[in-house]
């Protein structure tokens, strides 16, 4: 299926990490023009190269989406190079504090991680809005998360970032609809990777006494699909989300979950 996004400008933040790469790919796949924003340039410039090798027009710009100023001069940056921003898919985000309870995160752990996850998007979404509006087009994809959707024990400050992010997409949904502007966001379960590897399963090890394997196992049995979701997973949803195939669909939140969130 032709997703119609060849050419359009997409800005994808925290795009060098985490699912980050496979979702610049993806586009790129697409053929569309690519805005990459973040704060490890070193890292941004080697995807963009790789990218480039590829074929693909890129745009790398330094952007600390917790600061509103970087946001609008990286909105700038990307007007200024294609003339039009048409997708913005907020991929920047952290896992804050796993495994602890509310009552032990600090409010510094709290904040910080709210301030990633929350008022990043909030920031980017107010920076690239008026232009799509003005243009009466424009997609943008939040990356949420199924703890924004259920509770989980032990990651409550993440989850309370997510669960605003929700709340964030639905109402701009409302607001933007009226101009032909979509908002949605896809809601991640596990995701294999890194910090999956580093962050989650060790704290399952410790806390069930199991082996990685086991770890993984127990979590994907969670799971109606028996299995954890992978970053080409979530790159897929947002291609979806971000294309014009899915039009008449603003303010949801998809899971990329392998059943668990809605079952």
């Amino acid at each position: 299926m032709n997703l119609g996004l060849e050419d359009k400008v997409v800005v994808i933040t925290g795009a060098a990490k985490g699912m980050g790469p496979a979702i610049a790919a993806a586009f790129a796949d697409q053929k569309s023009r690519i805005v990459i924003a973040g704060r490890d340039m070193a890292a941004i410039e080697d995807l963009a190269g790789r990218l480039r090798a590829g074929g693909s027009e890129v745009l790398t710009v330094a952007c600390d989406v917790t600061k509103d100023s970087d946001t609008f001069a990286m909105a700038e940056q990307a007007t200024r190079r294609f003339g039009r921003i048409d997708v913005l898919a907020n991929v920047a985000g952290g896992t804050g504090p796993v495994g602890a309870t509310s009552w032990a995160t600090s409010q510094v752990e709290f904040d910080q991680i709210v301030e990633l996850n929350l008022t990043g998007c909030f920031n980017t979404m107010r920076a690239v809005l008026p232009g799509m509006i003005e243009r009466r087009y424009g997609k943008i994809v939040n990356v949420g998360g199924t703890f924004g959707m259920r509770g989980r024990a032990g990651r409550m400050a993440y989850s309370a970032s997510k669960w605003g992010l929700r709340g964030v997409t639905k109402s701009a949904a409302l607001e933007a609809g009226p101009f032909n502007v979509n908002v949605n966001c896809v809601a991640p379960g596990m995701v294999d990777g890194p910090r999956f590897r580093t962050k989650v399963i060790p704290d399952i090890m410790r806390k069930k006494g199991l082996t990685e394997d086991e770890a993984v196992e127990s979590l994907a049995s969670e799971y109606a699909l028996r299995r954890i979701s992978t970053d080409i997973d979530v790159a897929n949803g947002c291609l979806f989300l971000a294309s014009d195939v899915s039009r008449q669909i603003t303010g949801i939140d998809l899971p990329i979950d392998g059943g668990w969130a809605m079952l």
